[in-house]
């Protein structure tokens, strides 16, 4: 795994050795383990991620802006429900090394890897061309790459949520919905939202994925009637966390109102 994403990182051209400048200042870095899971709990496969220690950066030196918007829990209910009263598929995308694809502005410097140090070459740097994780200014790098890529393909960035790109024809709509590296691509011309994906593909290394089925702590089951929504397995990562997996439940109130978990096609309104 390891491996795989430095390789992954020379591809992107992340970095390019040179010597530390005078007066400059090289951040570490350290490498992330991680095991990614189905919905069910099932592993997907593992995961190595180079992480720079960003909290050595200084600001007004090597970063400035740091904001990155994020998907909003309504505006995936209500894409749902979209794509279920009209009846379009929904296509989940995984942006691979999505932090990556961030052009910086600043100038960033980095120790090497551990276990990928250069030979002959121990007392160069990496000097960083691409937002790597752990950087102040990386979510901010690669939503703003990311979004001037819709933008030239005439999508319209939603005023109620920044994350949410629209693309409005005579004939045609298509809605996409990004978070950090999953992104939510429905619509109702399937030949353009498959002509996208490969638009995309050219530009950014990404997986397609099966169904819908896990989006930010979401699971979604698809039913004869309609799309379930459940929070089961955020939860129970939540009580593990907490150390709280064995406490007793407790039943309490909950009002039911037009944001309810089930989505079902019986709806008049596609908002319901």
């Amino acid at each position: 795994a390891m491996l795989e994403e430095f390789q992954a990182l020379q591809t992107q051209g992340t970095w390019s050795l040179v010597d530390l400048p005078p007066g400059k200042q090289a951040i570490g870095c350290k490498w992330v383990y991680r095991i990614k899971k189905y919905s069910d709990g099932s592993i997907a496969r593992y995961k190595a991620r180079l992480v720079a220690k960003g909290f050595l950066q200084t600001e007004g030196v090597d970063y400035h802006e740091t904001f990155s918007p994020v998907a909003k829990q309504p505006t995936i209910r209500i894409l749902l429900c979209l794509a279920l009263h009209f009846e379009w598929s929904i296509k989940q995308l995984d942006l691979s090394n999505a932090f990556l694809h961030g052009v910086l502005e600043e100038e960033v410097y980095m120790v090497q890897p551990q276990g990928f140090v250069q030979p002959n070459k121990s007392q160069l740097v990496c000097k960083l061309h691409k937002a790597l994780y752990g950087l102040k200014q990386a979510p901010r790098a690669r939503f703003s790459t990311f979004s001037n890529f819709l933008l030239t393909h005439k999508f319209v960035q939603s005023h109620s949520d920044s994350s949410l790109f629209i693309k409005k024809t005579s004939t045609a709509i298509t809605i996409l919905l990004i978070y950090v590296d999953d992104i939510l691509l429905t619509g109702s011309d399937p030949f353009y939202i498959n002509s996208l994906i490969t638009h995309m593909h050219t530009t950014f290394s990404m997986k397609e994925l099966a169904f819908v089925n896990y989006f930010l702590g979401i699971s979604i089951t698809k039913t004869a009637s309609g799309y379930v929504l459940s929070q089961k397995k955020y939860a129970s990562y939540l009580l593990a966390k907490a150390g709280m997996s064995d406490c007793k439940s407790y039943s309490s109130l909950m009002a039911t109102t037009s944001t309810s978990s089930s989505l079902t096609a019986a709806d008049d309104s596609p908002f319901s």
